[in-house]
């Protein structure tokens, strides 16, 4: 659901459950302030105990964030290595399987480039998908032509090795768009903001402290909870993979070829 929903979508749903959950514990506690006195004490008790532990889910909820947003940069860094080194080997190869080559991994960079600016699930991002296999097909069979021309020849032999760590690199940028945090994981961390929330506000409801302080509380816990949903939201948040090190090589495939044909 998190990751359906756009960003003013998912911003109001998120501070709109906070301040809701404020709003009602801060008109429970005070109902009950005039009434007894006895709450005081273990209210406090255990809402200084659920805050830590809230504390300690959010912690955990945005450290799996952040190590699934840390890997798909390091899959774009990788898939652009191995494709830059394909292009380089493919150099080497013998007409007319270099040129071909090179032609087909220009295209296929551009494929990468598509699917690093497209939603992860989207149509886009499966068009991209599916044109980046039909070019490692042709690609796999100008290699196996290229190895069977010269099947003693150093060249083709590397270039194949290359060539199949560039297909299984983009299997592995695959799996890392689509490696989310668990949708109950981000729920529980919802439910148990807005659980905490509600008893400080109830707690100092009954104290007839400012409600400023519990407001001031439920705007940071939104925007932490909106950054570990956004780190978790690939292209469809404000913090999105960069696709730099795609571009630049796509960028340098249009310079003339660094080694001439054999």
């Amino acid at each position: 659901m998190f990751f359906r929903l756009s960003s003013p979508e998912l911003a109001a749903l998120v501070i709109g459950a906070t301040l809701a959950a404020t709003a009602i514990g801060h008109l429970a506690g005070r109902s009950l302030r005039r009434r007894t006195a006895d709450l005081h004490e273990p209210v406090g008790v255990v809402q200084t105990a659920l805050l830590g532990f809230v504390g300690l889910i959010l912690a955990f909820g945005l450290a799996l964030a952040v190590g699934r947003y840390e890997t798909r940069r390091a899959s774009v860094v990788e898939e652009a290595n191995a494709i830059g080194t394909t292009y380089l080997r493919a150099q080497t190869l013998t007409e007319p399987m270099r040129s071909r080559s090179l032609a087909l991994l220009t295209d296929y960079t551009d494929t990468a480039i598509r699917l690093a600016d497209a939603v992860p699930g989207s149509t886009d991002a499966r068009r991209a998908l599916a044109d980046g296999q039909t070019l490692q097909r042709e690609l796999w069979a100008l290699a196996g032509r290229s190895l069977a021309a010269a099947p003693t020849a150093s060249a083709p032999r590397l270039y194949v090795e290359t060539l199949n760590n560039m297909i299984d690199q983009q299997t592995v940028r695959k799996a890392a768009l689509n490696n989310r945090v668990p949708p109950a994981v981000l729920w529980f961390e919802l439910a148990s903001a807005m659980l905490a929330l509600a008893l400080l506000a109830f707690y100092l409801a009954l104290l007839d402290r400012s409600v400023w302080t519990v407001l001031l509380a439920a705007g940071l816990v939104s925007f932490l909870l909106l950054i570990t949903f956004d780190l978790d939201r690939p292209r469809r948040g404000l913090i999105t993979v960069p696709a730099t090190p795609l571009t630049d090589l796509r960028a340098s495939m249009d310079l003339p070829p660094a080694a001439s044909a054999p």
